[in-house]
């Protein structure tokens, strides 16, 4: 579905890019974690718990960075795990303030079952683009995301 909005050949391309690009990722996210697909688990649990399988025990605000998360949200989902004992809270001794998350045997046992159903997923998802493009399609997003964490890519303030 193409904008409808009639400004510059710029702007239009821009407007189109960027609906292409969000609906490709919102059906793209939609079919990958459908109710119950993955025991249960979010889109922001599975990657909570991905992150902690992958690189081992984290403070919050680290796992919150690596999925760009907010602090709030982070505790929400932590909250959530820790409820369903998939991961634990532990206080640094020397700094009170600092909490690191460890994945639990119970987390650990999950994600050894859900992980590899995951990578087939993408593999699955990912086979209607050849190799070539989804080499292609990677670096592109690389640089995006790249050009977007810039102070120069934010958005400027609108006028008056």
């Amino acid at each position: 579905m193409p904008t409808h909005f009639s400004g510059s050949d710029r702007e239009v391309l821009a407007l189109n890019t960027y609906i292409k690009l969000t609906r490709a990722t919102e059906s793209f996210l939609t079919r990958l974690y459908p109710g119950g697909r993955y025991h249960g688990l979010t889109a922001s649990q599975f990657g909570t718990l991905e992150v902690l399988y992958h690189l081992g025990p984290l403070c919050q605000g680290e796992i919150g960075a690596k999925l760009l998360k907010s602090p709030g949200n982070m505790t929400l989902v932590i909250d959530n795990l820790e409820k369903r004992s998939l991961v634990r809270r532990q206080r640094d001794n020397d700094d009170r303030r600092q909490i690191t998350v460890h994945l639990t045997a119970e987390g650990q046992a999950l994600m050894a079952v859900v992980f590899p159903q995951h990578v087939a997923d993408l593999v699955a998802m990912f086979s209607v683009l050849t190799p070539e493009e989804q080499a292609v399609l990677g670096d592109l997003m690389k640089k995006l995301g790249q050009a977007c964490e810039s102070p120069a890519a934010a958005p400027q303030d609108a006028p008056g």
